[in-house]
């Protein structure tokens, strides 16, 4: 029978109270947490979904109160409460996530969820919402069609950024039908979620090509391809990055506005973005030799590692991105059949390692300046700093030295008509990495040294001398 007290509205949780789904966020949190997950939620999984939820809730670490929650649904919930309607939050997700979303929002009078048994999705749960307050005694909200059979028990269908084709099955079987249309995910989300400014990265792929003055037809075809099949690969990292860190991005200022962490994408689409783009870039690279295949897979295997454990080390966090810059330049050389330079690779290992201690150090100042002590998921303290300093300072300094060197050795004699004009190329770089050091000091660097670099008129006229001082030294 109906209760007494006013209609009770359900919520449903996964797309509707909340811009995201609970199951991937638990399985990338799991998975970010111990790299074995996937397989362990393999195995829970033959004991039914109800059973893979439970796991995943147990394995997980989610915080409710940084979750992208539907803005528009929570002013829904409080207009219907403080008219003295009833409240509950039902859903497939597993009980113990669904009541510490409840416990954080505070506006749910009751809570249901999966019990490890009983999956609470599609018909059950109608069957399960019809027993408890009776035939039409409840409205549902709800987003998604296994929500129909909900809706068709219900007093009042209530969808929430319903497609159009769902939109006209609720209003064909259900007589009160409200529907409440949010923002929808953008091509531009995706775009930005592949993070099409961190390709400029992948241009190092060509510097084999220009050291060595190889420059033809041939040569920048195959290093464009090598280009683009790393822009690929490195964009399914950079998704696979963003969902393993949700909930550190989400603590952040500024990435909690990625297209995940924000909900603007479904974190199921992103799982599939990682997927495609991998396999895409595998085709592409198998296409442009073997070497360079070999070259790309270490490259995804040392990446993967670093987003699931070693960026949590101090010391080889900043030594595994460094290698990983170097990766770039190893593949060019791999996919044009260029031989490397000692002196190009020793350059590379010192020049990155110090913007990487650059990225390290802007990110502690960022956490100084927020008052946390540590920087989230990384090792390292806020009294690190100095150290980090020194290390940025060091290995640059380093690079220069090396490049020195190189400015003395046969092959530059080779290579330049006027290898005088290197010295100009060493002079700039010793300016532009104590300069790229102090303005990190300062707080003023993009998290990224790169990216800043790219957009910092400073580093952009520093770029111009060391092309002009390259090239004269070229020009016979």
């Amino acid at each position: 029978m109906p209760p007494e007290t006013p209609e009770i509205l359900v919520v449903d949780l996964d797309g509707t109270l909340l811009r995201s789904d609970m199951l991937y966020e638990s399985f990338w949190s799991a998975f970010g947490r111990k790299w074995r997950s996937p397989f362990l939620s393999a195995a829970a999984l033959l004991r039914g979904r109800a059973a893979l939820k439970r796991h995943l809730a147990d394995a997980a670490v989610i915080e409710a109160s940084t979750l992208p929650y539907d803005r528009q649904v929570i002013d829904f919930i409080g207009a219907w409460r403080e008219s003295g309607g009833r409240t509950a939050l039902v859903t497939a997700s597993d009980q113990a996530l669904a009541q510490a979303i409840a416990d954080h929002l505070e506006i749910f009078d009751e809570v249901h969820g999966s019990d490890g048994t009983l999956n609470l999705k599609g018909e059950k749960k109608a069957l399960f919402l019809e027993d408890r307050f009776g035939k039409k005694g409840f409205s549902y909200m709800g987003d998604s069609t296994a929500d129909l059979p909900v809706w068709q028990r219900a007093a009042k269908a209530i969808t929430v950024n319903a497609p159009p084709a769902l939109r006209r099955n609720v209003d064909r079987d259900c007589e009160t039908v409200e529907h409440l249309a949010g923002e929808p995910a953008s091509a531009r989300h995706y775009v930005r979620a592949l993070r099409p400014h961190q390709w400029l990265k992948n241009a190092l792929v060509f510097l084999p090509m220009l050291a060595a003055h190889q420059i033809d037809g041939p040569t920048i075809l195959l290093s464009a391809l090598a280009f683009v099949c790393f822009s690929l690969v490195a964009s399914s990292v950079y998704v696979l990055n963003d969902l393993l860190d949700l909930s550190a991005d989400r603590a952040h200022p500024r990435k909690r506005n990625r297209p995940f962490a924000a909900g603007s994408i479904p974190i199921a689409h992103g799982t599939w973005m990682a997927a495609g783009l991998i396999l895409l870039g595998a085709v592409l690279a198998a296409a442009i030799g073997l070497d360079f295949l070999l070259v790309m897979v270490g490259y995804y295997l040392l990446t993967t590692a670093y987003s699931l454990k070693l960026k949590r080390l101090i010391v080889i966090d900043i030594c595994v991105l460094a290698a990983l810059y170097t990766v770039r330049i190893v593949a060019g050389g791999a996919a044009t059949e260029i031989p490397l330079s000692v002196w190009l690779l020793a350059f590379s290992v010192f020049f990155f390692l110090a913007l990487a201690a650059v990225k390290r150090q802007t990110e502690l100042i960022d956490s100084a300046e927020r008052g946390n002590l540590e920087a989230s998921s990384r090792g390292y303290h806020v009294d690190d700093l100095p150290i980090i300093s020194m290390i940025a300072v060091g290995a640059g300094y380093v690079s220069v030295l090396v490049m020195t060197l190189y400015v003395n050795s046969p092959t530059v004699v080779e290579l330049y008509s006027h290898p005088e004009a290197l010295w100009g190329v060493c002079a700039v770089l010793l300016y532009w990495i104590t300069y790229t050091v102090m303005v990190a000091h300062r707080g003023a660097m993009h998290d990224d040294p790169v990216i800043y670099a790219a957009k910092d008129r400073i580093s952009q006229v520093c770029l111009v001398i060391i092309a002009a001082f390259l090239i004269g030294g070229a020009i016979a």
